[in-house]
């Protein structure tokens, strides 16, 4: 596996890696897919505002990726905290990968300056949270019942780590 910058040319694969996610699981709480023309938004987004947006390749294939961006970004309060991104292909689950996505954005955002960041998941997701907490990240606050996929009521659990 590499990891690399990703680009607009990525777009495809990371609608194709949110697919499955959006449709299936509570990873994301929305039930809206990107277009590949919002992908390469996003991409271009994060590198004008010199945030990370890294891609995972194995055998020549996107199979994951990383990013980051401020904490509730309407607010400068919040600009020294940043929120993040991090999914893999099914394919690529359980080999360690999203967790070196994970340290290769924590350690950019650090040398950014920023102070923290979040992480939230759905609270009754628990290889999320056992993922989060082998990151050192620990829980910060839970919203109950604040998000709705799936005909039911989701908590999102906040969890923090400080950089």
């Amino acid at each position: 596996m590499s990891l690399r910058n990703a680009t607009v040319a990525d777009a495809a694969a990371l609608k194709a890696i949110m697919a499955p996610v959006i449709a299936n699981s509570t990873a994301t709480f929305s039930s809206v897919e990107r277009s590949v023309e919002a992908w390469e938004a996003l991409i271009e987004a994060r590198a004008a505002q010199g945030r990370a947006f890294y891609v995972a390749e194995a055998d020549g294939d996107v199979i994951g990726y990383a990013t980051y961006d401020q904490f509730r970004p309407e607010n400068n309060g919040y600009r020294f905290t940043m929120e993040h991104s991090v999914y893999l292909s099914d394919k690529a689950q359980g080999k360690g990968w999203g967790r070196i996505l994970m340290i290769a954005i924590e350690e950019h955002a650090r040398e950014a300056g920023h102070h923290s960041m979040i992480a939230v998941v759905d609270g009754d997701n628990g290889d999320s949270i056992a993922f989060h907490k082998a990151l050192g990240y620990k829980e910060a606050g839970r919203i109950p019942q604040s998000g709705y996929k799936f005909d039911a009521f989701l908590d999102a659990l906040f969890m923090q780590k400080f950089l």
